[in-house]
């Protein structure tokens, strides 16, 4: 059986599979096609190799000559259709990496033994590689198909310019649609998630259709509620939809499903509001063009039973029952037909519910329950640096998410959100401060208990985002503050302190998710605890070319890894910049020269510092704080640097060494506070264990003045009061960001004494 030994071989049962869409049938596809290269005139680099690797014996070989290639793309997917019997068992992802020797273009398979590579963001795009080791893994269903597989690769730095010029090495390759190199899938999925449509088979040009209703007989939701279980053929239905939610991706290994996916919508007639699911192929054909406040007649659909365990959003009128003993199914095997119907010939007499917001003020947030819906609608005054969050259930498998603020001009807070990915990722990657941004179907998360008290906002399954096309939207009509000269007012105001990434203080008490191995072996005193991302913590590490990951972590990262030591500490602690003064203790001065192991992680990368936003490089910003993109883009103009843009942090940063318990070792790591004039105004907690404790810096009022310390005074205290806690016993959770090529950043995420259980 030919092939790589030892790597998963193409099930050959895939070939009988019925796949609704023949063009998405997988067996075309860009690169890998192994025949005369000889024939193609002068040989690049990529053809010597093919030479080379055709012509050996073994299974894999050293290219006689190695020479650097730029990487153009590196492309994820869930091999399916294997043995079952491969390891490992958890979903298997796959990589397909596209690169150029100047002169022509070739897509290879990586070797899973280096996910790594990726997952710490050491192989991505824009980089040059020398690959030292190749094999081929032929396709077994057709003759003379052969893939490039990359076995071993040494990554080197990030190229100034890629030539995307190079075409590919021969016309095979330039088909259309572009497909994974091996198993049965039919599409690539984001890079750094699940939940993201990505790729071409992700349509959007499903246009409202003139239908004539003379000789359609619609059935309304309530009747169909009563007379479903006796019926076989249901009647047409005509709704509105008023919720869509983001998508599930649920594919699984060896389970033979061509585009699993789910996507739930909210839908509405006169009667009542009910669940439509829509599965599998109809997802990339329709959701893209299927938006909130759209009028669809539905045909072909089937009834069951409602799933117990979902809960539905609230209908947008009170009045209007809210169906949960069913739902309707959307699936290709019924061949269902689905009509958008254009809002102008919708009739009156139907009696479509309108939309219906929930626009609140920041003003009035101070005073909703936790756990309540509303909507927002501002200005972006703060966007922090996208992060990912480990899902409970799988190994590979996360949410992106982001910190923002938003300025409505109602109060001098702003609110604060927690944003998910909502399956718009040319809205979620696109956002940068001063831009009009509007958010629905957020839930409010509060808890009065806590010091500071903790109030912000976050997604849930049906939110969604809006940054342009404000215009003739369902919402304007309900946003209170939309026009309001507060709003625009609030961007003016709020320009001056704009950060493109930053540090929250709310802090719910969670810990996070997972981090890169090296740092948890490198650290052998600590005590691990690996837990949820808190709510409220943003880590200042704004990764330049990451995010779903910092700069090469693992594929968790940049959420953080929380480590837990009961140490006796003895503070060691410098402002960078903004004040020189520093302290040591007796205690270390005496101990420091007998360590066992002394770790040094304190440094902070110019990409970990957060920056003042300029509107003018607002492009080369965002890309510095979202993910690492799955294709090279060639940037426009000159390249700023990132140490060109000011800090946005008054305080700078301290160095802190932590000695343990028993001596024998130390740890250097950072700590970054929060400091705000509104944090002064409104909190008069002084001491240095409190501000540890939730990483903001809280000064002590000012007596007879409101004139509130300057940033100098205020790291003077912090010092001093640091010489105060010496000797004393005190837990420490730290945050340990991977930021890849062997950079690596552990920040003070929170100190307290043992008897404290806040």
């Amino acid at each position: 059986m030919s092939g790589k030994k030892g790597q998963p071989q193409a099930d050959p049962s895939q070939a009988g599979v019925d796949m609704p869409y023949p063009e998405r049938n997988g067996t075309a596809v860009q690169g890998g096609v192994v025949r005369r290269v000889g024939a193609l005139g002068r040989q690049s680099w990529i053809q010597k190799v093919l030479e080379q690797v055709i012509h050996s014996p073994r299974q894999w070989v050293t290219p006689s000559e190695v020479v650097p290639v730029a990487v153009l793309a590196v492309q994820r997917y869930l091999l399916e259709g294997e043995p079952s019997d491969v390891e490992p068992k958890p979903p298997l992802y796959c990589f397909d990496v596209t690169i150029s020797d100047g002169v022509y273009q070739e897509k290879c398979y990586l070797d899973p033994r280096l996910n790594s590579l990726v997952y710490k963001n050491i192989l991505k795009v824009g980089i040059e590689v020398r690959i030292c080791r190749v094999s081929c893994i032929y396709n077994e269903k057709r003759i003379g198909q052969a893939i490039l597989c990359i076995d071993n690769v040494l990554c080197g730095e990030l190229l100034e310019s890629v030539s995307l010029e190079t075409p590919f090495r021969n016309s095979a390759h330039r088909e259309v649609p572009e497909r994974p190199l091996r198993g049965g899938k039919s599409h690539y999925l984001p890079l750094w998630n699940n939940e993201d449509p990505y790729g071409d088979i992700w349509l959007n040009n499903k246009q409202p259709e003139e239908h004539s209703f003379n000789n359609t007989k619609i059935v309304s939701l309530a009747h169909l509620e009563m007379t479903w279980s006796n019926t076989k053929n249901f009647p047409p239905l005509l709704v509105r939809i008023l919720y869509k939610s983001r998508l599930r991706y649920y594919g699984k290994p060896n389970k033979k499903m061509i585009e699993p996916y789910q996507t739930f919508l909210e839908v509405a007639d006169s009667s009542g509001t009910v669940s439509v699911i829509m599965w599998n192929t109809l997802c990339p054909e329709w959701y893209k063009s299927l938006h909130v406040g759209l009028v669809l007649l539905l045909q072909n659909y089937t009834v069951k039973k409602n799933y117990p365990f979902r809960i539905q959003p609230l209908p947008v009128d009170p009045q209007i029952k809210l169906i949960s003993t069913m739902e309707i199914c959307l699936n290709i095997r019924d061949l269902p037909n689905i009509i958008i119907i254009p809002e102008k010939k919708v009739k009156p007499e139907w009696r479509l519910p309108k939309l219906n917001y929930r626009f609140v003020t920041r003003s009035e947030l101070d005073k909703m329950p936790n756990n309540c819906i509303c909507d927002v609608i501002g200005v972006l005054v703060f966007v922090g640096r996208v992060q990912r969050l480990k899902k409970k259930d799988s190994r590979e498998d996360f949410w992106s998410y982001r910190w923002i603020h938003i300025a409505d001009g109602t109060s001098e807070q702003p609110f604060i959100v927690e944003l998910f990915s909502t399956s718009q990722p040319e809205v979620f990657e696109h956002i940068y401060p001063m831009t009009y941004f509007v958010c629905t179907q957020l839930k409010v998360v509060r808890n009065d208990n806590q010091v500071p008290k903790l109030l912000y906002l976050t997604t849930t399954n049906e939110s969604h985002m809006f940054i342009t096309g404000h215009k003739g939207q369902p919402y304007n009509d309900d946003a209170k503050n939309a026009d309001q000269p507060s709003t625009s007012k609030a961007a003016s105001k709020e320009h001056q302190s704009q950060e493109k990434d930053g540090k929250h203080h709310h802090d719910d008490g969670s810990g996070s998710s997972q981090c890169h191995s090296a740092c948890a072996s490198s650290s052998p005193v600590m005590k691990k605890r690996i837990t949820q991302t808190p709510s409220g913590k943003l880590i200042p590490v704004p990764q330049p070319e990451t995010s779903s990951q910092t700069k090469g972590s693992k594929p968790s990262m940049p959420s953080s890894s929380h480590y837990q030591e009961n140490s006796s500490h003895s503070f060691m602690v410098r402002a960078k910049k903004s004040i020189s003064d520093k302290w040591k203790s007796q205690l270390w001065r005496e101990k420091k020269f007998s360590l066992i192991e002394h770790l040094h992680y304190s440094q902070v990368y110019p990409e970990s510092i957060p920056r003042k936003f300029s509107f003018e490089h607002r492009h080369f910003l965002r890309r510095q704080f979202n993910s690492q993109p799955a294709k090279y883009v060639r940037p426009e103009g000159r390249v700023p640097k990132l140490d060109n843009f000011k800090s946005a942090r008054s305080l700078g940063h301290f160095e802190l060494t932590i000695l343990g318990l028993n001596h024998e070792r130390a740890i250097n790591v950072a700590f970054l506070p929060m400091y705000s004039l509104q944090d002064a105004r409104t909190s008069q907690v002084d001491t240095l264990l409190s501000c540890m404790h939730y990483s903001c810096v809280y000064p002590q009022a000012s007596t007879g003045s409101d004139v509130i310390r300057n940033s100098r005074a205020l790291a003077g205290d912090i010092i001093k009061a640091v010489s105060k806690m010496d000797r004393e016993h005190v837990i420490c959770v730290l945050d340990i960001c991977s930021l890849g090529n062997n950079k690596a950043e552990v920040y003070l995420h929170k100190i307290y004494k043992p008897n404290i259980t806040s």
